[in-house]
C-alpha cells in the first residue's frame, strides 16, 4: 500500500543529485577575470585570438585558473585583483598593439579588454555545464537606461524615402504631375487631368505597395494622397525598434560587460541594463555613438598597384583593412552612402547557392548604383563601415554587370555566419530612430552585495522558522515535510541555474513566497493523515489516503496559482517578469517535492512494517464517545 516501486526511488535519487550538482556553483562565488571581446563586427574572437593572448600571459609569467572561449568572446579567470590588473594590461598590449600612438587617429584597437567576474567553479562542475544563475542589476550593481524610441521620426524618415521614390517612379514611367509634397502624415500628388491620375494611382499601387491612395480635389486641381497603410506602418515601427536593440547590443559590446540585458519593453521602450558597470556617461556616449556606410571603387590599376608595392599610397587613394586584416587601397571618393541602405538580408546567391546579403536601396540610391556598376564591370567596389572617423572595409566583390532595381547582392568568399554578421553590420550600423533617455539608475557595488546579504538572511530565516514549526507541531512528519522542503529549494535553484535565469531582489521575494506556499501542501497532507486516523483508519491506510485525497486539492491550488504567474509573466515586464519566472518555477517543484518527495520518504519509514500500530504526527485529538451510546457506570 504504502511501497514505492523501485524506478520512482531511482527518479527521486537523480533528480536529487541532479539539483544537488547544478546548485552547488552559486556557493563558489565569482573569482576575477579578464574578457576579450571583438571592438568591431569584423573581427572574431576566436581560438586564434585565444592562442595569442595565453602566449602573452605566458610571456609575463601570469598564472591563470582557467580560458574558455564561447560564440563572443574569451574569458580568463585568475586568483586574485592584483593578477587580474597585470594580466588585462599584457592582453591588451598583445591584441591592441596600436593603443600606446601618441596620436589616437592612429591607434586601431580592434579588440576589448576588460575587467570581469567569473564563476569560481571547479573544472568538472564547469564541464557539466553546471553554472551559477547570474546576478541581475539590484544585487551586482550597475547602470539603468530605459530608452524611448521616437517612432514619429521613424515613420518620417520612411515617408521622406517613399517620397523620393514617388517622384523616381513617376519620372521613369514618364507620367507628368503638378508637383509632389510631403505633408504631415502623407504625401500629396497634384495632376491636371483624370486620366494621368488614374494610370499614376496604378504604378504607384503596383511599385509602392506599402502606400494607401484615395482621390482629392482643391479647386480645379485633382490631387492624389498616399499614406503610410496601418501594417506597413507597425511593420516600420517594429523594424526601428528591432534595429535600435541590434545597434545597443553592438555597441555594448566595447564596455566589456558579462551578461548585458537589451530587450524591448511595451511598444517603444527599450530597457538596457548593465550590470557591474558604474560610469553611465560612458555607457551614453557609447550608444549614442552613429556609424555611416560608405561605397569605394578599388584602386587597382597597375600604377597604383606598383606604388602600393613599393610601400606608398597613390595619390587620390585611401590605406584601409579588409576582412582578415589584407590591406587594401580605396579611392577617396564616396559614390554612395548608407543613407541610400533601407535593407539588408542575409541569403544566397541564385546560381551558385554561395552565402550572400541581399541589400535594398532606396530610389536615388537605386539610380546611382545603376549608373556605378554600368561603369565599372569588372572593377572591384568596396563597402567600408566609417565609425568615430575610422574606415573599415566589410566587403569587396566585384562588379559582375549593371545592377538596376534597388536590389545589390554582395556574395563570393563568405561563410554564411559571416554573410550573417555583413548584413547584421549594415543593417545595424546606425540607429534607425532617434531615442531619449526616460529613465536612468545606478546601482552601487555595496549596495548589491548589501541586497544579497539581506536577501539570503530572509530566506534562511524564514526556513528556519517553517521548521521549527513544522517538527513541533507535526513531530516526525514534520521532520519529512521540512526535508521536501529543502529539496523544493534545492530542484528551484538547480532548475534557474541550469536555464541561467538572471537572480534579482523580487527572485529572491519569489523564492521566500515558494517556500511558504510549498509548505502548506505538506500541511494539507498531515491534516488529511489526521482526519483519517481521527476516523478510525489504520495508520497504513491513513497515509494512503490522506496522500491520495490531498493531491486534488494542491493541485487546484497550485494551478491556480500558475495561471496567475502566467499572466505576470506574460503582461509584465522588468521586476515583475523576474517575480514571475521564479514564482512559476517554484510551483512546479513544490508540487514534485512536497507530494512525490516527501511520500518516498514516508514509504521509506513506514512502508516495510506490516504491523503498524501508530505514526509520529504530533497529538490526534479523536471526538468524545456519544454519552446515549456508552452510559457512564454507576
Amino acid at each position: 500500500m504504502n511501497r514505492y516501486p523501485l524506478w520512482k526511488y531511482l527518479i527521486i535519487g537523480i533528480a536529487l543529485v541532479l539539483g544537488l550538482v547544478y546548485t552547488t556553483p552559486n556557493f563558489f562565488g565569482e573569482a576575477p577575470a579578464v574578457q576579450v571581446s571583438s571592438a568591431k563586427a569584423t573581427v572574431k574572437v576566436d581560438e586564434a585570438v585565444r592562442a595569442r593572448a595565453e602566449a602573452a600571459l605566458k610571456a609575463a609569467a601570469i598564472e591563470t585558473t582557467g580560458i574558455f572561449v564561447d560564440a563572443n568572446s574569451i574569458k580568463v579567470r585568475l586568483r586574485d585583483t592584483d593578477t587580474q590588473l597585470k594580466a588585462k594590461d599584457a592582453i591588451d598590449n598583445a591584441l591592441n598593439p596600436d593603443k600606446k600612438k601618441p596620436n589616437p587617429e592612429d591607434r586601431d584597437e580592434p579588440y576589448t579588454v576588460a575587467l570581469n567576474l567569473l564563476s569560481n567553479s571547479p573544472k568538472w562542475l564547469t564541464a557539466l555545464h553546471a553554472l551559477p544563475m547570474y546576478l541581475g542589476l539590484d544585487l551586482r550593481g550597475g547602470v539603468h537606461f530605459l530608452y524611448q524610441v521616437d517612432m514619429k521620426a521613424a515613420l518620417t524618415k520612411r515617408l521622406d524615402a517613399l517620397t523620393g521614390d514617388m517622384r523616381t517612379l513617376l519620372r521613369d514611367k514618364n507620367i507628368r504631375h503638378a508637383g509632389i509634397e510631403r505633408q504631415t502624415g502623407g504625401i500629396v500628388v497634384k495632376f491636371r487631368d483624370e486620366a494621368t491620375r488614374a494610370r499614376a494611382r496604378t504604378v504607384i499601387g503596383d511599385g509602392l505597395p506599402d502606400l494607401a491612395l484615395a482621390d482629392g480635389a482643391d479647386g480645379a486641381e485633382l490631387r492624389l494622397t498616399a499614406t503610410i497603410k496601418p501594417e506597413a506602418e507597425r511593420r516600420v515601427q517594429e523594424n526601428a525598434l528591432k534595429q535600435n536593440i541590434t545597434t545597443f547590443n553592438n555597441r555594448i559590446n566595447a564596455l566589456g560587460v558579462a551578461e548585458p540585458i537589451i530587450q524591448q519593453q511595451g511598444a517603444d521602450r527599450i530597457v538596457v541594463q548593465l550590470p557591474g558597470v558604474q560610469d553611465p556617461a560612458q555607457v551614453k556616449t557609447i550608444l549614442g555613438r552613429t556609424a555611416s556606410l560608405e561605397l569605394r571603387m578599388v584602386c587597382e590599376s597597375p600604377e597604383e598597384s606598383a606604388t602600393f608595392a613599393a610601400g606608398q599610397v597613390p595619390f587620390g587613394c585611401e590605406r584601409y583593412t579588409e576582412r582578415g586584416g589584407v590591406p587594401i587601397l580605396v579611392r577617396k571618393q564616396v559614390q554612395l552612402t548608407g543613407d541610400r541602405l533601407t535593407d539588408a538580408q542575409p541569403g544566397f546567391d541564385g546560381q551558385t547557392q554561395e552565402p550572400a546579403v541581399h541589400l535594398s536601396l532606396d530610389s536615388q540610391g537605386s539610380r546611382i548604383f545603376k549608373e556605378l556598376t554600368r561603369e565599372n564591370v569588372g572593377k572591384r567596389m568596396a563597402i567600408l563601415l566609417i565609425e568615430k572617423g575610422r574606415g573599415e572595409v566589410v566587403t569587396a566583390p566585384v562588379i559582375r554587370t549593371e545592377i538596376g532595381g534597388g536590389r545589390v547582392q554582395i556574395s563570393g568568399r563568405m561563410t554564411t555566419q559571416e554573410a550573417n554578421d555583413v548584413a547584421l553590420l549594415l543593417r545595424s550600423g546606425a540607429l534607425a530612430a532617434p531615442m531619449e533617455i526616460v529613465e536612468e539608475r545606478t546601482i552601487g557595488p555595496s549596495l548589491g552585495a548589501d541586497n544579497i546579504a539581506k536577501g539570503f538572511n530572509s530566506t534562511l530565516y524564514g526556513f528556519a522558522a517553517i521548521a521549527a514549526f513544522m517538527i513541533a507541531y507535526y513531530m516526525l512528519f514534520g521532520l519529512i515535510s521540512v526535508i521536501a522542503l529543502a529539496s523544493n529549494l534545492l530542484f528551484l535553484i538547480a532548475l534557474l541555474s541550469l536555464l541561467q535565469a538572471t537572480l534579482t531582489l523580487p527572485g529572491i521575494a519569489a523564492i521566500a513566497l515558494t517556500l511558504g506556499m510549498a509548505i502548506d501542501a505538506n500541511v494539507l497532507i498531515n491534516e488529511r493523515i489526521r482526519e483519517e486516523l481521527r476516523a478510525g483508519a489504520s495508520p497504513q491506510a491513513a497515509i494512503a489516503t490522506g496522500y491520495e485525497r490531498a493531491f486534488g486539492t494542491i493541485l487546484d491550488s497550485n494551478v491556480t496559482t500558475l495561471i496567475a504567474g502566467l499572466a505576470l509573466l506574460i503582461f509584465g515586464s522588468g521586476a515583475v517578469r523576474g517575480f514571475a519566472v521564479v514564482h512559476c518555477l517554484g510551483i512546479l517543484t513544490s508540487i514534485f517535492s512536497s507530494v512525490v518527495v516527501s511520500r518516498g520518504i514516508v514509504n521509506l519509514v513506514y512502508g516495510s512494517r506490516k504491523k503498524l500500530a501508530k505514526i509520529s504526527i504530533g497529538e490526534v485529538w479523536r471526538p468524545a464517545p456519544d454519552a446515549a451510546k456508552h452510559p457512564a457506570k454507576a
